[in-house]
């Protein structure tokens, strides 16, 4: 009988394969023997992953993945990807999604759940590429997708009322799909979904700063490289 790894398959319907198929193609053919990769998460990173892998079987490639999520964990030992973690090595590289990309390259990532562990890899890796297709390229922050915000459970309160002082208008604790009750995220925590009027540049860290805040999806500053899957 076959395991449930190797039987792993995609859980969403991908929007614009062809685009997403062509980035894919890109990333993969950016992979060297012996890099360490940072893998972010995403139906575009799976599709890379698909790629990456064929590569390695056929060019015997030596290559380890540092993934940020425990789905995308799961997909690299169902396509043969060695894993390593940030205990033994730093990402060469990393290659991520983004749910909105501004004309600073200003981010807002999490809406899969995963910007605490994603946060860590970019901040930890040499280059960073943010893959997406033109849908999610926005003229200011915040146009699609609210900020989420992971936050320790029994600081909720306590985090909410200091959004509220930063001016969020709009705080929502994200529900769950499949289960009863709010989202937990892989570090055990909820997660806040909040809009603000402005985002300012300071933004990010003022949120951080909040005591109980593990993190935000926030990205404002890095040093990305944007790879843009054109919708056809």
């Amino acid at each position: 009988m076959d395991s449930l790894i190797s039987t792993l398959q995609w859980s969403s319907q991908i929007v614009n394969p062809e685009g997403k198929q062509k980035v894919a193609q890109q990333i993969a053919a950016m992979v060297k023997d012996g890099d360490v990769l940072g893998v972010g998460s995403g139906s575009t990173v799976y599709m890379a992953l698909l790629a990456i892998s064929e590569r390695i079987k056929a060019e015997g490639l030596n290559v380890l993945a540092i993934p940020t999520s425990l789905e995308i964990t799961m997909f690299c030992s169902k396509l043969g990807i060695p894993l390593t973690t940030l205990f033994e090595h730093t990402p060469d590289w990393l290659f991520d999604g983004a749910d909105e990309v501004d004309p600073n390259n200003w981010l807002i990532k999490g809406r899969g759940g995963a910007m605490f562990k994603e946060k860590l890899l970019i901040s930890s890796s040499k280059v960073n590429y943010i893959i997406v297709d033109d849908s999610k390229l926005v003229p200011k922050l915040g146009t699609n997708f609210p900020i989420p915000v992971e936050v320790f459970p029994q600081a909720l309160l306590h985090v909410e009322a200091g959004l509220k002082k930063l001016g969020a208008n709009s705080i929502a604790l994200r529900p769950a799909k499949g289960k009863d009750g709010s989202i937990i995220t892989e570090n055990g925590n909820l997660i806040l979904d909040c809009r603000f009027d402005e985002i300012k540049d300071t933004l990010e860290r003022d949120i951080k700063a909040i005591t109980g805040v593990i993190e935000s999806g926030l990205f404002i500053g890095y040093d990305l490289q944007i790879l843009t899957a054109e919708n056809n």
